[in-house]
């Protein structure tokens, strides 16, 4: 007599055999969609492409000294410290500014760059009680007209000299 494991018994009382093959696809999807999650997970990152050193400034930059510049840090409830940078910005030019995009350069012992970061400019609407940031899109920068800013950073290198990141203005959206 057969096994009950390869065999069904239909309504009728009949025998008849298992089809193994739909299982079996199930199975090896299963299987490939798990080890290629894993292998996924495992891979390394890809180093995140930085803007070149020299990319040029924005032709508008001209006229968005940046200055007053100051850096802070803080702990965070992850038992890491976050880094600030605050300075101040003023718009010398006829335009009404809704965007910057600055390039903050970090630098080593040997002043070559250990970290490189491209990241909106965001200004500070209010400072009581605590420092709230937003986008030049919510709150543009009229002509003649200065801000304060901040710049957040979650991590910074480890090669990082502790000195004042360079940071220069390469994309301004203007209105």
């Amino acid at each position: 007599m057969d096994s009950q494991s390869d065999l069904n018994l239909t309504a009728g009382g009949e025998r008849r055999e298992r089809n193994w093959v739909p299982l079996g696809i199930a199975l090896a999807l299963v299987l490939v969609v798990v080890v290629g999650g894993f292998a996924l997970r495992g891979r390394p990152k890809p180093p995140e492409t930085a803007t070149p050193i020299n990319a040029a400034a924005d032709p508008y930059a001209a006229n968005l000294p940046l200055s007053g510049l100051a850096m802070s840090e803080s702990s965070n409830l992850a038992g890491g410290k976050v880094t600030y940078i605050d300075g101040h910005i003023i718009n010398n030019g006829d335009r009404t500014v809704t965007g910057v995009t600055v390039q903050v350069l970090f630098r080593n012992g040997a002043n070559e760059v250990a970290q490189n970061q491209t990241m909106p400019l965001t200004v500070i609407r209010m400072r009581d009680p605590y420092v709230d940031t937003a986008p030049l899109s919510l709150v543009p920068l009229q002509s003649h007209a200065q801000k304060d800013f901040r710049l957040i950073f979650d991590s910074v290198s480890s090669d990082w000299a502790g000195t004042l990141p360079e940071i220069r203005v390469l994309h301004v959206d203007l209105k």
